[in-house]
């Protein structure tokens, strides 16, 4: 069962909840496989049964690292953001599916006091998937390349059906959370430029200039960072479009 004291703390309003600095979680809301869901449902969206293995560091690490990649970023900071923190929410059920104008939706309909707050928001959760790309990445790296020699041991290793069964499952859950990712990391930016075209028509501002900057950086970062792990449902998506919005 999924740890649920926490969530009823929060839920409750025993204490402030549920997150700290920089969205992330108070460390007394947190448990080491509080993302393990990640994989099981990867893993249960593509038809798989799941690894009964315990995780590694680095793959325990690779899902607390997905989890802001592939969480909606207006959920971030909500009082309910807990409950998807432990995937208790039918949320991330059904992936590769996204909405890629909840974002703009969301962000046009929260009150501002100004124009330039929204586009700052927009930059600032522009800025937050830059930054979180290349730990991603780096872990998914060594999770792969310790995948692939646990691949080949498996022809020199005398294991039986179960142990071979759960060996294969887990080097799946790890390549299909990497192509959730970047399938995810996709779907935001087109999500971003889409809440930025928004924007320029809604309330054009000067700050526009800046945030297309961002977004420029992080189809950048992606591009930099994309792994050849195979297809992942739904990546015929064709990544966010070269021509400039903004017009100096």
């Amino acid at each position: 069962m999924i740890a649920v004291v926490p969530l009823l703390i929060c839920l409750f309003g025993i204490g402030e909840c549920p997150n700290g600095d920089l969205g992330r979680l108070k460390p007394g809301l947190v448990t080491d496989n509080i993302h393990s869901w990640v994989g099981q449902t990867a893993a249960r969206d593509n038809y798989r049964e799941p690894s009964n293995y315990p995780l590694t560091d680095d793959e325990r690490q690779l899902r607390d690292l997905a989890y802001p990649l592939i969480e909606p970023p207006f959920d971030r900071a909500r009082f309910f953001s807990i409950v998807n923190e432990y995937g208790v929410s039918n949320l991330f059920t059904g992936w590769p599916h996204y909405d890629r104008l909840a974002y703009a939706k969301n962000l046009m309909v929260t009150p501002y006091r100004s124009a330039t707050a929204r586009y700052s928001q927009l930059d600032t959760d522009i800025r937050n998937d830059v930054v979180r790309i290349s730990p991603f990445f780096m872990t998914a790296r060594r999770v792969l390349d310790m995948d692939d020699k646990r691949a080949k041991s498996l022809g020199y290793v005398d294991v039986n059906v179960s142990e071979h069964a759960n060996a294969v499952a887990r080097n799946a859950e790890n390549i299909l959370i990497v192509e959730w990712v970047q399938q995810s990391l996709l779907d935001r930016a087109e999500a971003y430029r889409a809440a930025l075209e928004r924007l320029v028509i809604a309330t054009p501002a000067p700050m526009a200039v800046e945030t297309e900057r961002t977004l420029t950086l992080l189809r950048m970062r992606i591009a930099e960072s994309q792994i050849a792990v195979g297809r992942a449902p739904g990546s015929g998506v064709v990544p966010v479009g070269a021509r400039p919005l903004i017009t100096k």
